[in-house]
């Protein structure tokens, strides 16, 4: 199990009709490169690998999108309070990952693959988007091998191990999904 397939086929395990509506809000935004990433995705995929029957959870639904003339932090506020008035109770966060370069000290980012590449964890650097056919398609620079090996590693590209090692037990990872491998 390696593939894009066996990714999506995870997504929709549950047949959680939630997905398809998430993944249409994100489109109808017309977000250059706009996609579902990160938890929403990974969560999913080890819920389904460790038998879980329900869903982990979501702290936000991560939306990311790659602007690169656009880049007001206003706009992504806008973006948020629009996605949430359409589904109380729900948090959505919208980053411009045309701007993050700045927040990570590093030169300016050429594409939305590009920023995913410098996210803490290989198997977070995960997207899904709804094609204009109603097809999603998965967007995962460092590939999916990690996600579904259940491996959490740092990504080649994020310079802050700490940093990286705090966040994963915060986050209760390995306490959520014990069958998770973690490695330095």
């Amino acid at each position: 199990m390696q593939s894009e397939e066996d990714v999506l086929r995870i997504i929709q395990y549950m047949n959680d009709p939630q997905v398809l509506e998430d993944l249409r809000y994100v489109r109808e935004l017309k977000l250059p490169q706009g996609c579902i990433a990160a938890g929403y995705v990974r969560n999913r995929v080890w819920d389904k690998l460790h038998g879980y029957t329900t869903a982990t959870p979501l702290n936000d639904i991560d939306v990311i999108y790659f602007d690169p003339k656009n880049t007001l932090e206003e706009r992504d506020e806008f973006l948020e309070h629009s996605l949430n008035r359409k589904q109380a109770g729900r948090n959505w966060s919208v980053k411009n990952q045309a701007r993050m370069h700045i927040h990570n000290g590093e030169a300016p980012y050429s594409s939305i693959e590009d920023a995913m590449s410098r996210w803490p964890e290989t198997a977070t650097a995960v997207a899904i988007r709804l094609n204009a056919k109603d097809q999603m398609e998965v967007i995962c620079p460092y590939g999916l091998k990690d996600l579904l090996d259940m491996r959490v590693r740092q990504s080649p590209l994020f310079r802050h191990t700490t940093a990286f090692r705090q966040r994963v037990f915060e986050k209760q990872w390995l306490d959520n999904w014990p069958l998770l491998i973690m490695e330095n």
